[in-house]
């Protein structure tokens, strides 16, 4: 099978491909054709025919749609330029719709390769099969004209096609008749007997037909350029690459994670795993480099802290307040003594500031007083000074 094909050859390329040098040509519609590197059924292709109005070897390059409409199609019909893309070679003397065209209506079909589709699972995966040197494909087909009904005679063409060769059965059954010598183009284009047709319409058997995977974007016929024809590496190839290197055993030190980089060779920034499992990169400097590894959580776990307790009533106090100190007396009774400065207390821990509630404070060791009378005072601002464990 044969569906889409690469074409970026000019139309006085197409003499020289089917080597007709210095044979007189005649050009009709040229101006139709579009070269494009993703050419589909529906599109005007060059097609080198023999000219019946001149006496000799005079040919045609004709710009012709690719996809056969039957002459005996009717006006009113819409051309299906996708039924009739290809024709089997083993039924084209069988079969009405191609049977008539054999005697008269032979054509080359020059192009630059073609495509075909490999079904991989769900997926299919396009190659590009094409000449090893870069010389054009020649092709066999079949014309015919349509009288449609808008009074234009539309001239039409198919390729066709035989069993695929030994070398790209593992990629389709079906492969174009590949006309690869002058002798075999004479005889598809010139000799007026049918019978030796027969030996043309086999598998191309040579090795000089090679072929690569392309990007699945050619799928798309709007998909046109260079990038149609540009080598890709299969992911299958990727995959084949990681089973090796998950097969290949490293030694591990003590010091190395479990995890297992799938990269397999990419060059990268070296990294190293942080207490918490994130890993960080090599510039981040490494906590091995330290001496000891450091677990930042555990120290602060193993503190000493002082026991706390619930200071109740709390002051309140902001940045640029004035406090007020706080007198305990012997029976246990609180009252404010007068700095000089303004006080500013909190009755109810209800007006407090939002997170004053319920504070652990550490607990100051409670000291007798020197002689009576005198007492010990213990200020808020002290109550919350940092005391060493």
């Amino acid at each position: 099978m044969c569906g889409r094909t690469c074409c970026t050859l000019r139309p006085d390329d197409v003499p020289r491909a089917s080597h007709r040098h210095g044979v007189q040509t005649r050009f009709l519609h040229t101006d139709r054709y579009r070269p494009s590197y993703n050419v589909a059924p529906g599109s005007y292709m060059p097609v080198l025919r023999r000219d019946n109005e001149v006496v000799g070897d005079g040919v045609v390059v004709h710009c012709m749609k690719w996809g056969l409409v039957p002459g005996f199609t009717k006006k009113t019909d819409k051309p299906d330029f996708f039924k009739m893309f290809n024709a089997r070679s083993e039924s084209v003397a069988e079969k009405s719709s191609f049977r008539r065209l054999l005697p008269k209506n032979r054509c080359l079909v020059a192009v630059d390769g073609f495509y075909e589709w490999k079904k991989e699972g769900s997926k299919k995966q396009p190659y590009y099969i094409h000449f090893e040197d870069g010389r054009p494909l020649v092709f066999a087909a079949l014309f015919d004209s349509w009288p449609n009904s808008g009074g234009e005679t539309l001239y039409t063409f198919t390729i066709l096609t035989a069993a695929s060769s030994s070398a790209l059965h593992w990629l389709h059954d079906r492969m174009p008749v590949i006309l690869g010598d002058k002798d075999s183009v004479d005889t598809w284009l010139d000799d007026p007997s049918t019978t030796k047709l027969q030996p043309l319409l086999s598998p191309y058997e040579k090795s000089d037909l090679v072929w690569y995977p392309v990007t699945s974007a050619i799928g798309k016929p709007t998909f046109d350029g260079p990038e149609c024809i540009q080598q890709i590496t299969l992911k299958a190839s990727q995959n084949s690459l990681i089973s090796k290197f998950f097969s290949t055993k490293h030694p591990k030190t003590d010091k190395e994670t479990a995890s297992t980089d799938i990269t397999g060779g990419l060059k990268e920034e070296p990294t190293v795993e942080g207490h918490d499992g994130a890993v960080f990169p090599d510039s981040i400097k490494k906590i091995e480099e330290l001496g000891e590894e450091k677990d930042v959580s555990n120290e602060t776990r193993n503190l000493d802290f002082p026991k706390t307790v619930k200071a109740e009533p709390f002051v309140a106090f902001h940045p640029g307040r004035v406090k007020d100190e706080v007198e305990e007396d012997r029976n246990g009774e609180k009252k404010s003594i007068k700095t000089g400065l303004t006080k500013e207390t909190s009755a109810s821990n209800d007006n407090l500031p939002v997170g004053s509630h319920n504070l652990d404070l550490p607990i100051i060791p409670k000291e007798e007083p020197e002689t009576q009378g005198h007492h010990q005072f213990t200020t808020n601002e002290e109550l919350n000074q940092p005391h060493e464990a």
